[in-house]
């Protein structure tokens, strides 16, 4: 049975005697690798490596209980540290098991490369850990998409398990409450596209083009990139322990966030253009008439449209991205927080570049 170790016999290593001729240290108590290192081991090993000058190294053994490898190892260090500053080493009163184990260790010589530490590494062993890793997270991001596109079609056939009052909460959970702090971003965001525009504008006698600029801008991506920023942090982090089934729990939430985004990107964009319209009246002295007249001439459908779809789009990769982590979390508390924060990253890479692609097909189409 495991028991703990008292204060009292804990392993403990002590200095009784130093100087220019010797430095005595005493090994007693109980020493194990699970309880860490034993008292007086800092200052031991200290005075053994970076001390002053010694000519013998006294290791005495005084009231040693259970012993395991930590001992050994911790001897032979020591001894190793006094040998290299030339000095002599002696054991005194150790089982016979310890002994033998310190002269098993001086038969068998030290391999050169048996103590890498991280900086040994070369560079081309990091490229080819980097590319196992990167080969494993993109293996295990396309079979996730692959269970999820066969239980939408389980689903869809009548053969899945889905709740579609799951759903409708969901829904709510990924669209009503979402509401407030998504038009506010794009409120804000609109105000500020404003600004930016005004300054410049008015250098020219263009000042009514800020209109354009804010309804153009905000209509055709900055609403739906900015309102899929906000579900990725705060509906995307969907942790579901590890062990959740794709069915039951993964697909309505992606079908959830997809279905709100698009709404949300309607709130959004009149959000925005209300934010570029602060500006417009209250600095350029602008006409409510005049500046919601160019607005409405320069935003085209197909402004509209593009960003709408740009919003279902995002939705699904914000919402992927969350029950992908979640699923590939562990049942820990840090475990659950690391997959939260790895959902919101993962969703926010997705989105920036998906952005970066649509704008790439935008430009293809002439849109």
């Amino acid at each position: 049975m495991a028991h703990t170790l008292t204060k009292s016999h804990r392993g403990r290593l002590e200095i009784t005697h130093a100087d220019a001729d010797r430095v005595s240290l005493v090994v007693g108590g109980a020493w194990s690798t699970a309880e860490g290192r034993p008292a007086g081991f800092d200052a031991a090993v200290d005075r053994v490596t970076s001390g002053g000058a010694f000519r013998r190294l006294e290791i005495v053994a005084e009231s040693l209980d259970d012993w395991d490898t930590s001992l050994v190892s911790a001897i032979r260090n020591l001894a190793d540290a006094a040998a290299e500053r030339g000095a002599e080493v002696t054991l005194t009163d150790f089982p016979d098991g310890v002994t033998r184990l310190i002269a098993l260790v001086d038969a068998v010589p030290e391999k050169s490369d048996a103590r890498r530490g991280e900086g040994d590494i070369t560079i081309l062993e990091r490229i080819g850990q980097a590319t196992i890793f990167a080969g494993d997270a993109v293996q295990s991001t396309i079979s996730f998409m692959g269970e999820v596109v066969i239980a939408l079609g389980r689903i869809v056939t009548g053969r899945g398990i889905f709740r579609w009052g799951d759903l409708a909460h969901l829904m709510q959970r990924a669209g009503i409450e979402a509401l407030g702090i998504a038009v506010l971003v794009s409120y804000l965001l609109g105000l500020i596209l404003a600004f930016i525009g005004a300054i410049q504008f008015e250098r020219y006698g263009a000042s009514i083009y800020v209109a354009d600029l804010v309804g153009i801008g905000m209509v055709r991506d900055m609403a739906a990139l900015m309102t899929a920023i906000v579900m990725a942090g705060r509906s995307g982090a969907l942790v579901t322990s590890g062990i959740s089934p794709v069915e039951f729990l993964v697909v309505p939430r992606i079908l959830a966030i997809a279905a709100m985004m698009p709404l949300l990107v309607i709130f959004a964009d009149v959000a925005g253009i209300l934010g570029g319209a602060t500006v417009g009246l209250g600095m350029l002295d602008l006409s409510p008439t005049l500046y919601f007249e160019q607005t409405v001439r320069a935003v085209t459908p197909a402004h509209l449209y593009g960003g709408l779809i740009k919003g279902f789009a995002y939705g699904i990769l914000v919402g992927v991205a969350g029950c992908l982590r979640g699923i590939q979390s562990g049942s820990s508390s840090l475990a659950v927080g690391a997959a939260a924060t790895s959902a919101v990253v993962t969703g926010l890479v997705w989105i920036i570049a998906a952005c970066g692609l649509f704008q790439v097909l935008q430009y293809v189409l002439g849109i």
